[in-house]
Protein backbone atom coordinates (compact mmCIF):
# COMPACT_ATOMS: atom_id res chain seq x y z
CA UNK A 1 0.00 0.00 0.00
CA UNK A 2 1.57 3.55 -0.87
CA UNK A 3 0.62 6.47 1.31
CA UNK A 4 0.49 9.82 0.54
CA UNK A 5 0.55 12.78 3.11
CA UNK A 6 -1.31 15.49 2.44
CA UNK A 7 -1.44 17.47 5.08
CA UNK A 8 0.37 20.70 5.94
CA UNK A 9 3.19 20.58 8.62
CA UNK A 10 1.67 22.34 11.82
CA UNK A 11 4.64 25.45 12.73
CA UNK A 12 4.56 27.79 15.04
CA UNK A 13 4.38 31.22 13.26
CA UNK A 14 2.01 30.14 10.58
CA UNK A 15 -1.59 31.66 10.59
CA UNK A 16 -3.21 31.02 13.80
CA UNK A 17 -0.63 28.88 15.44
CA UNK A 18 1.69 29.02 18.35
CA UNK A 19 4.30 26.70 19.45
CA UNK A 20 6.37 27.12 22.81
CA UNK A 21 7.95 25.28 25.37
CA UNK A 22 6.35 23.50 28.30
CA UNK A 23 8.96 21.41 29.37
CA UNK A 24 12.46 21.53 28.22
CA UNK A 25 14.47 17.46 28.37
CA UNK A 26 17.56 19.95 30.28
CA UNK A 27 15.43 21.49 32.68
CA UNK A 28 12.61 19.21 33.41
CA UNK A 29 13.58 15.74 31.92
CA UNK A 30 11.56 15.51 28.71
CA UNK A 31 10.24 18.11 26.19
CA UNK A 32 6.74 18.95 26.00
CA UNK A 33 5.18 21.96 24.05
CA UNK A 34 2.08 24.33 24.30
CA UNK A 35 0.14 24.37 21.08
CA UNK A 36 -2.22 27.35 20.43
CA UNK A 37 -4.41 26.66 17.41
CA UNK A 38 -6.99 28.64 15.20
CA UNK A 39 -9.52 25.55 14.67
CA UNK A 40 -8.97 26.09 10.75
CA UNK A 41 -5.47 26.27 10.66
CA UNK A 42 -3.16 24.54 8.41
CA UNK A 43 -4.96 21.25 6.52
CA UNK A 44 -8.54 21.19 8.51
CA UNK A 45 -12.36 19.83 8.35
CA UNK A 46 -15.08 21.83 9.13
CA UNK A 47 -18.16 21.04 11.16
CA UNK A 48 -21.60 22.04 10.14
CA UNK A 49 -21.42 24.21 13.46
CA UNK A 50 -18.78 26.35 11.54
CA UNK A 51 -21.77 28.19 9.78
CA UNK A 52 -25.00 27.45 11.59
CA UNK A 53 -25.60 24.38 9.53
CA UNK A 54 -26.98 22.61 12.43
CA UNK A 55 -25.78 21.50 15.64
CA UNK A 56 -23.12 18.66 14.35
CA UNK A 57 -19.95 19.48 16.19
CA UNK A 58 -16.30 18.40 14.76
CA UNK A 59 -16.33 15.21 17.69
CA UNK A 60 -19.51 14.17 16.30
CA UNK A 61 -18.22 13.68 13.05
CA UNK A 62 -18.58 9.99 12.25
CA UNK A 63 -15.14 8.05 11.31
CA UNK A 64 -17.11 6.30 8.42
CA UNK A 65 -17.48 9.90 6.16
CA UNK A 66 -13.88 10.48 7.28
CA UNK A 67 -12.56 7.60 3.99
CA UNK A 68 -13.48 6.38 0.99
CA UNK A 69 -12.89 6.22 -2.82
CA UNK A 70 -12.03 10.06 -4.03
CA UNK A 71 -11.88 11.25 -7.46
CA UNK A 72 -8.99 13.94 -8.62
CA UNK A 73 -9.40 16.59 -10.60
CA UNK A 74 -6.32 18.25 -11.96
CA UNK A 75 -6.84 22.26 -12.61
CA UNK A 76 -3.37 23.29 -12.85
CA UNK A 77 -4.20 25.96 -14.83
CA UNK A 78 -6.14 27.75 -12.33
CA UNK A 79 -6.35 31.52 -12.37
CA UNK A 80 -6.55 33.81 -9.55
CA UNK A 81 -9.69 34.27 -8.19
CA UNK A 82 -10.95 31.88 -10.55
CA UNK A 83 -14.53 30.42 -10.15
CA UNK A 84 -14.63 26.45 -9.78
CA UNK A 85 -17.54 25.43 -11.81
CA UNK A 86 -19.08 22.00 -12.79
CA UNK A 87 -17.25 22.49 -16.24
CA UNK A 88 -13.96 22.49 -14.51
CA UNK A 89 -14.73 18.42 -14.04
CA UNK A 90 -14.99 17.41 -17.25
CA UNK A 91 -16.67 13.82 -18.37
CA UNK A 92 -16.66 13.40 -14.34
CA UNK A 93 -19.31 15.68 -13.97
CA UNK A 94 -21.53 13.13 -15.81
CA UNK A 95 -19.77 10.05 -14.30
CA UNK A 96 -19.35 10.21 -10.58
CA UNK A 97 -20.02 7.66 -7.92
CA UNK A 98 -22.19 9.06 -5.02
CA UNK A 99 -21.00 8.96 -2.06
CA UNK A 100 -17.19 9.31 -3.15
CA UNK A 101 -14.80 12.07 -2.40
CA UNK A 102 -13.80 14.98 -4.46
CA UNK A 103 -10.46 16.45 -4.27
CA UNK A 104 -9.61 19.43 -6.29
CA UNK A 105 -5.98 20.06 -7.58
CA UNK A 106 -4.95 23.29 -8.03
CA UNK A 107 -1.48 23.51 -7.37
CA UNK A 108 -2.82 26.26 -4.86
CA UNK A 109 -0.71 25.42 -1.80
CA UNK A 110 2.51 26.59 -3.73
CA UNK A 111 1.31 30.01 -2.55
CA UNK A 112 1.07 29.32 1.52
CA UNK A 113 4.21 31.57 1.85
CA UNK A 114 2.22 34.08 -0.45
CA UNK A 115 -0.63 35.08 1.42
CA UNK A 116 -1.71 37.91 -0.58
CA UNK A 117 -2.28 35.28 -3.41
CA UNK A 118 -3.30 32.12 -0.93
CA UNK A 119 -5.55 34.15 0.84
CA UNK A 120 -6.96 36.63 -1.13
CA UNK A 121 -6.77 35.52 -4.26
CA UNK A 122 -7.95 31.71 -3.86
CA UNK A 123 -9.93 29.56 -6.65
CA UNK A 124 -13.56 29.45 -5.41
CA UNK A 125 -15.85 26.81 -5.09
CA UNK A 126 -19.07 28.47 -7.16
CA UNK A 127 -22.25 27.86 -6.14
CA UNK A 128 -23.22 26.06 -9.15
CA UNK A 129 -20.45 23.16 -8.18
CA UNK A 130 -21.48 23.70 -4.82
CA UNK A 131 -25.10 22.58 -5.21
CA UNK A 132 -23.88 19.59 -7.81
CA UNK A 133 -21.95 18.59 -4.97
CA UNK A 134 -24.71 18.26 -2.65
CA UNK A 135 -26.86 16.42 -5.51
CA UNK A 136 -24.20 14.15 -6.14
CA UNK A 137 -23.66 13.37 -2.06
CA UNK A 138 -19.97 13.91 -2.29
CA UNK A 139 -18.82 12.47 1.13
CA UNK A 140 -16.02 15.12 1.24
CA UNK A 141 -14.38 18.12 -0.70
CA UNK A 142 -11.17 18.36 -0.37
CA UNK A 143 -9.58 22.13 -1.64
CA UNK A 144 -5.74 23.30 -1.31
CA UNK A 145 -6.55 26.89 -0.49
CA UNK A 146 -7.67 27.56 2.99
CA UNK A 147 -11.47 28.08 2.32
CA UNK A 148 -13.99 26.73 -0.59
CA UNK A 149 -15.07 30.24 -0.60
CA UNK A 150 -13.46 34.10 -0.67
CA UNK A 151 -12.39 34.63 2.79
CA UNK A 152 -13.13 38.21 2.76
CA UNK A 153 -16.54 38.28 1.30
CA UNK A 154 -18.71 37.15 4.59
CA UNK A 155 -21.44 37.07 2.18
CA UNK A 156 -19.94 34.26 -0.59
CA UNK A 157 -17.97 32.18 1.87
CA UNK A 158 -21.24 31.72 4.12
CA UNK A 159 -23.55 31.14 1.10
CA UNK A 160 -21.04 28.56 -0.37
CA UNK A 161 -19.84 26.55 3.40
CA UNK A 162 -23.73 26.51 4.41
CA UNK A 163 -24.36 25.06 0.91
CA UNK A 164 -22.02 22.34 1.16
CA UNK A 165 -22.18 21.53 5.03
CA UNK A 166 -26.06 21.97 5.12
CA UNK A 167 -25.61 19.31 2.59
CA UNK A 168 -24.09 16.57 4.03
CA UNK A 169 -20.71 17.57 2.13
CA UNK A 170 -17.68 17.21 4.67
CA UNK A 171 -15.17 20.15 4.07
CA UNK A 172 -11.50 19.57 4.54
CA UNK A 173 -9.34 22.78 3.34
CA UNK A 174 -5.43 23.66 3.35
CA UNK A 175 -4.14 19.93 1.22
CA UNK A 176 -1.04 19.77 -0.25
CA UNK A 177 1.69 17.26 -1.87
CA UNK A 178 -1.88 16.07 -4.32
CA UNK A 179 0.91 16.06 -7.32
CA UNK A 180 2.34 13.13 -5.51
CA UNK A 181 -0.56 10.89 -6.27
CA UNK A 182 -0.38 9.39 -10.11
CA UNK A 183 -3.22 8.73 -10.84
CA UNK A 184 -6.47 10.49 -10.80
CA UNK A 185 -8.43 8.04 -8.33
CA UNK A 186 -7.36 7.16 -4.56
CA UNK A 187 -8.70 6.34 -1.13
CA UNK A 188 -9.07 9.41 0.82
CA UNK A 189 -8.77 10.08 4.38
CA UNK A 190 -9.17 12.81 7.00
CA UNK A 191 -9.02 12.72 10.88
CA UNK A 192 -9.73 15.47 12.83
CA UNK A 193 -9.11 16.29 16.43
CA UNK A 194 -12.00 14.91 18.73
CA UNK A 195 -12.94 18.47 19.64
CA UNK A 196 -15.96 18.87 22.52
CA UNK A 197 -18.42 21.36 20.73
CA UNK A 198 -15.76 21.85 17.67
CA UNK A 199 -16.63 24.12 15.04
CA UNK A 200 -13.45 22.69 12.95
CA UNK A 201 -10.40 21.31 13.40
CA UNK A 202 -6.68 20.84 11.87
CA UNK A 203 -6.55 16.93 10.53
CA UNK A 204 -4.36 14.54 8.98
CA UNK A 205 -5.23 14.02 5.72
CA UNK A 206 -3.77 11.10 3.45
CA UNK A 207 -4.37 9.19 0.69
CA UNK A 208 -3.20 5.55 -0.63
CA UNK A 209 -3.22 3.52 -3.70
CA UNK A 210 -5.70 0.57 -1.70
CA UNK A 211 -8.93 0.66 0.20
CA UNK A 212 -8.27 1.33 3.93
CA UNK A 213 -9.09 -1.18 6.26
CA UNK A 214 -12.64 -0.35 7.45
CA UNK A 215 -13.77 1.91 4.20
Amino acid sequence: MAIYDLSRSICDGDPGVRVSPARTLEKDGWNASTLELYSHSGTHMDAPWHFGCGEATIDETPLSTCMGPAHIVRLPDTQDAEWLTVGHLGALAENFTAGHSLILHTGWSRFFDQPDIYRRKLPRISEELARWCVEKRVRMLGVEPPSVADVNSIEEVTTIHQILLGGGVTIIEGLVNLESIPTDHCHFAAFPLKIHHGDGSPCRALASDQPFPSA
